[in-house]
């Protein structure tokens, strides 16, 4: 008996969980039609867009040159990895452009790794640095 009721509710709240997920990737956004396309489809079509948004393409050439250079600036053993690095800077763009509350503690704790612990001050230094690179103010 108590395993069938502990079943019971274990379905009960995957169902409810399932349910609200499925509603919340069929939401229409502003600016956003919503396709003629089975709802499941354009649920999972919606998935891949939303982490993109606000993060710039991966720099090359100049770009990739100046955005390490930046970086570089504020600590340089935050460039012995340059992928991660950019990967830490992409993201950062795209918390600066999504209105991150506190953006210079965000980055100092993104761009705190490989042992290097950064301050506010250099999490603000990396988004100065961002904005004239990578991420210019929108």
């Amino acid at each position: 008996m108590r395993i069938r009721t502990t079943t019971a509710a274990v379905a009960a709240i995957l169902a409810v969980t399932v349910g609200c997920s499925s509603d919340n990737g069929s939401d229409n956004k502003a600016g956003t039609t919503k396709s003629s396309a089975p709802e499941a489809s354009s649920a999972a079509d919606d998935s891949g867009p939303k982490k993109d948004v606000g993060m710039p393409p991966e720099p090359t050439g100049t770009e990739r040159a100046a955005v390490l250079a930046a970086i570089h600036d504020v600590n340089g053993n935050l460039t012995h990895d340059e992928d991660k690095a950019l990967d830490a800077a992409r993201n950062q763009c795209a918390a600066l452009d999504d209105g991150a509350t506190n953006p210079d503690h965000s980055a100092a704790q993104r761009f705190s790794y490989a042992g290097v612990t950064l301050t506010d001050d250099d999490g603000s230094h990396i988004n100065s640095g961002l904005r004239k690179t990578l991420c210019p103010d929108s």
